[in-house]
């Protein structure tokens, strides 16, 4: 096998859940561009809808979906339209997430019901959407699962304390499944992408507190969604056929993972 022929996503079908919006939209757009035939589900049905016709309207394959990843129906669904559509599902991006809408708020003024909503969409979602892909992978013999954490696990950040717990539930996940179904030829590994400056996440934050965000950095500049690109395609790709279970920290050298 040639050297570049391992990072080639010429083809393959992949999924990008929170595909609609944000960091997401980007992944289904440069998956697109490196010839991936891409699926973007959302909750936000028409954004996933208009990300993939701009994609055909490129030249691209892709179809938008209304999926709640923590319903298992519509994750089920959308595994079926995948596969429907395109003949499989090579890889799964697990990415969408309860954050930007959250308040920065004290531990102590979390509504019980707001905590249940973030694990139902960050750890139920990311369960119902591996589970749902599952046995078109199984079948194939080959599959990738990456799923989004977040570097708030490094850090310990306060004032979002449901999300950064369902973030590091996350990587629990993830080792936990990569011994699942490492024998069935599916790899399944984590991203912990630092503060991104997504339109969500400029949308939900002071620039005060964007620039607080960037001290600390080896690499002192904002963190934009094109940085988290190139580490998810490798996930995606064969040239990380022999890794498993593991989580690779792009925050600009931040926290040293």
């Amino acid at each position: 096998m040639a050297a570049n022929s391992r990072f080639d996503l010429e083809g393959r079908v992949v999924i990008v859940t929170g595909g609609g919006k944000g960091i997401g939209k980007v992944y289904a757009q440069q998956f697109a561009k490196a010839g991936a035939r891409v699926v973007a589900a959302d909750i936000d049905g028409m954004a996933a809808q208009a990300v993939a016709e701009a994609i055909r309207g490129d030249g691209g394959a892709a179809i938008g979906l209304t999926t709640d990843v923590s319903n298992p129906e519509s994750s089920h669904a959308m595994s079926e339209a995948a596969r429907d559509t395109f003949g499989g599902i090579d890889v799964l991006i697990n990415n969408a997430s309860l954050m930007s809408v959250l308040p920065r708020r004290s531990w102590l003024e979390i509504p019980e019901e707001e905590w249940d909503r973030v694990m139902a969409v960050n750890l139920r979602g990311l369960f119902l959407c591996c589970r749902a892909v599952f046995p078109v992978m199984k079948e194939r013999g080959y599959g990738k699962i990456v799923n989004i954490s977040s570097s708030r696990v490094w850090e310990g950040n306060p004032n979002r304390l449901h999300y950064t717990t369902s973030k590091a539930g996350v990587i629990g996940f993830t080792r936990a499944l990569a011994r699942e179904v490492g024998e069935h030829g599916i790899t399944v590994n984590a991203v912990t992408p630092g503060l991104t400056m997504s339109d969500t996440q400029v949308a939900s934050s002071s620039n005060n507190y964007l620039a607080t965000r960037l001290e600390g950095r080896a690499i002192s500049r904002p963190q934009v969604p094109d940085d988290l690109v190139g580490a998810v395609m490798f996930l995606s790709s064969a040239a990380s056929d022999f890794m498993t279970g593991q989580t690779i920290n792009v925050d600009g050298g931040k926290a040293m993972h």
